[in-house]
């Protein structure tokens, strides 16, 4: 098929409406929509469908578009009053989880390699590499899977996972370069490797602090009619964020996140509005990012290393991040058994260190083809059984609880500067006994009824109107102060 302007408006269409259907139908049946769109994206590919794409560096760059969206929406999502008792946590499993994996992993690699049943052989510094690249937990699918199943985890352990998950990922990133360059450049200093972790993070973790706060002023300050190109502004801001870090030789995707997370905490105009659209876009990156990621894959291939990868997935499952967990927490003392062994389950591999398995292809690095293979299938087993298995882990731990109600039933939300907050009541017939009318309600001093809804129909409250059983009244209150 000719690849013309028209033709890739055709395909890019029919795989994002066949991917959105087979994300809902797998929804019904616990199955991760990001399995679903990686698997359309294979089916489409060479050894399905036919459609021919093979360009690790374009496979690569989208990888970054997107993840810089996931990941500053992710920390738009994160609340510092959520994160603050369970920060060290993080940020040791973000660092030290990450480097253990790695070393665990990469060190039970090259113990396979050469064995007579696997047909790879590969030296420590690439069996490192090859565990570098699949370190960190996939921000796109923790995110997806913790938030689309609405659960509602006790001892802080969703902002600790959603914390580790978006700030795990520079340290893997880096860990994978400074691999590639040793094996390149055929060794490097030990002064070499710590200097580049150091500038990364801390030109990384600054300019994402010092950007974040300088888009929340500029959000704030400038004063544009239009309020549709607020979001395009963020959007903006949010790409030269990367960017400029980058050019810096920091880390672009700490800086994203940090900026994100300060973005989220602090006042800024039309937040609904950009919340909307920040949401929206991340799902289109992350199932086109998942596509293309099925698109580059050669399913025939991946069987040439289906046993190799099997067993590196079922290691990393159940011995690699469990030990790496189980040593990074040790100083936390008071975390119960049960939350770190969840901590360990919730491993999720995705398109993260599919992106970065990409980065051995693009250098040329010897054996780079069986190392994207590897984690391309070792992504897939991981999908399918910790995916599908987040919430069932988390009931039979004891470790979800019902989940709080927020918000209303009227879809109803007021600006941040309005210093009110909304709530739903349902009229009983205990309340009808006491109270016939609205006048008679005895309701908080500084609450009042904006809406009623009967059935379909909604009514303009007034002193005089009749309650009935079943009506939802749209109480507006002054927010309690602090």
């Amino acid at each position: 098929m000719l690849f013309s302007a028209e033709n890739m408006l055709l395909i890019g269409s029919v795989l994002l409406i066949v991917s959105i259907v087979f994300g809902k139908t797998g929804y019904r049946f616990g199955i991760p929509a990001l399995l679903l769109f990686l698997v359309v994206g294979m089916i489409f590919g060479s050894d399905g469908l036919g459609l021919q794409f093979h360009n690790a560096k374009e496979a690569q760059s989208i990888g970054m578009i997107a993840l810089s969206i996931i990941l500053f929406s992710g920390g738009m999502g994160t609340q510092f009053s959520e994160i603050r008792p369970i920060l060290p946590h993080g940020i040791v499993l973000s660092t030290l989880g990450v480097l253990l994996t790695t070393l665990f992993t990469g060190l039970f690699i090259w113990a396979l390699s050469g064995m007579s049943f696997i047909n790879i052989c590969f030296p420590l510094t690439t069996s490192l590499l090859l565990a570098a690249t699949m370190s960190s937990t996939d921000s796109a699918s923790v995110f997806a899977i913790l938030r689309s199943q609405k659960m509602n985890l006790k001892h802080n352990l969703r902002p600790m996972l959603e914390m580790e998950s978006g700030s795990n990922d520079p340290m893997a990133y880096m860990l994978t370069i400074i691999l590639i360059q040793f094996i390149q450049l055929g060794g490097m200093g030990i002064g070499e490797i710590l200097g580049t972790f150091a500038i990364q993070f801390i030109v990384g973790g600054a300019a994402g602090y010092l950007l974040g706060k300088l888009i929340i002023l500029f959000l704030n300050k400038i004063n544009i009619d239009n309020q549709s190109l607020y979001p395009i502004l963020l959007l903006a801001f949010v790409f030269f964020t990367f960017a400029i870090t980058d050019r810096l030789n920091g880390n672009g995707y700490l800086a994203v996140y940090i900026a994100g997370m300060l973005v989220g905490n602090n006042k800024i105009p039309y937040r609904k509005e950009i919340s909307t659209f920040m949401d929206g876009l991340t799902w289109l990156f992350q199932i086109i990012m998942f596509l293309t990621l099925g698109l580059l894959v050669n399913p025939h291939e991946m069987l040439q290393v289906a046993i190799i990868a099997t067993l590196i997935g079922l290691f990393m499952i159940v011995v690699g991040r469990p030990l790496s967990v189980f040593i990074s927490l040790l100083p936390f003392r008071k975390m119960k058994f049960k939350s770190r062994l969840f901590v360990s389950w919730v491993g999720l591999r995705g398109a993260v260190p599919i992106i970065f398995a990409t980065y051995p292809v693009v250098a040329n690095v010897e054996g780079s083809k069986a190392i994207f293979n590897i984690v391309f299938f070792i992504t897939i087993i991981s999908l399918i059984l910790q995916g599908t298995t987040v919430s069932y882990v988390a009931r039979l731990l004891h470790l979800s609880s019902p989940l709080e109600k927020t918000g209303n039933e009227f879809g109803v939300e007021l600006p941040e500067e309005i210093d009110s907050k909304l709530s739903d009541m349902v009229v009983t017939s205990e309340m009808i006994e006491e109270a016939k009318n609205l006048k008679d309600m005895n309701l908080p001093q500084g609450t009042l009824v904006m809406i009623v809804k009967r059935g379909d129909e909604f009514l303009i409250p007034n002193g005089s109107l009749k309650l009935h059983v079943g009506d939802k009244l749209l109480l507006i209150s002054e927010k309690e102060k602090k």
